[in-house]
């Protein structure tokens, strides 16, 4: 690719120190941004759990509480602003948190934000009627099960990714179409009329706002290609939605992971790979 091309993750930075199922700590992984040349990232850790009900399964294991992981917040905050000033003239970071999408959340969220003071947020979905989508397979079947259909999923999955938008107004959206993670025929899945409706209806709206969608390079490693996919991302396009680069990295190893790869699927598109920076709070 072209050296003119800056290095950018507008949707990264999960690391062991804050997030089990990451690796590294905070430091490590931005150093390893440094290495690689980034010209500026989003580190964006989930966020808390709202009440011990809605944990991972990895963190109710750990027996880590809703409580314990909020203080853990607080103090991811503290790290990330620390590590601001340590390598400010090294690289840009922004500090952002990634969202959740379950009753109640949203209200929870406007409390997270006003209490800690993020650059921006991350607006994203990983809940379906109460159960994480992109956890395993049997989640996510037990999901589409709850849902009546794998057409009903998605659909839901849209719907309340509508209502996140509406309600919170995010600058970046996460993983757009992460609903497919575990289907294997997502194209065929995305073609249905009650389904593409949705898509053109969120895309739009995120077009209108001037949200950036989330160009996420975890997903050839987790569902085939990138998210959004490519007939997803070609609308968006065309709309003249903003897209970004996240390398949704979770620890060192993953940093700027399928970069290339991913910038050449923009390029084929004709997108000129001129990234545009999250609108910020203003605190």
């Amino acid at each position: 690719m072209g050296s003119s091309i800056a290095r950018v993750s507008v949707h990264g930075g999960h690391s062991g120190q804050f997030c089990l199922h990451a690796k590294s700590t905070l430091d490590e992984v931005i150093q390893a941004y440094i290495a690689a040349g980034y010209s500026w990232v989003g580190i964006t850790e989930h966020m808390p759990p709202l009440n011990d009900s809605v944990r991972y399964p990895d963190e109710a294991e750990q027996g880590l509480t809703a409580k314990a992981l909020q203080e853990q917040f607080q103090r991811y905050f503290a790290e990330v602003r620390r590590l601001q000033l340590q390598y400010a003239d090294r690289i840009t970071l922004l500090c952002a948190f990634e969202t959740e999408t379950y009753h109640g959340s949203a209200s929870y969220v406007r409390e997270l934000i006003d209490s800690t003071h993020p650059d921006y947020i991350v607006g994203s979905v990983h809940h379906v009627g109460g159960i994480g989508i992109d956890v395993d397979r049997e989640l996510y079947e037990e999901a589409k099960a709850k849902a009546g259909s794998l057409e009903h999923l998605y659909c839901q999955y849209f719907d309340l990714q509508y209502a996140m938008l509406q309600e919170l107004k995010p600058s970046v959206v996460g993983h757009f179409d992460l609903i497919r993670i575990f289907d294997d025929d997502y194209l065929d899945t995305l073609e249905l009329p009650s389904v593409w409706s949705r898509i053109e209806r969120n895309l739009g709206y995120i077009a209108e706002q001037g949200f950036i969608i989330d160009f996420n390079l975890r997903g050839f490693d987790k569902a085939i290609e990138q998210y959004p996919s490519v007939p997803v991302l070609k609308l968006a396009l065309q709309l003249g939605a903003i897209v970004v680069p996240g390398d949704d990295s979770h620890g060192v190893s993953s940093v700027g992971r399928n970069y290339e790869r991913g910038l050449e699927v923009l390029k084929a598109l004709g997108h000129n790979c001129q990234w545009q920076q999250p609108m910020l709070f203003r605190w």
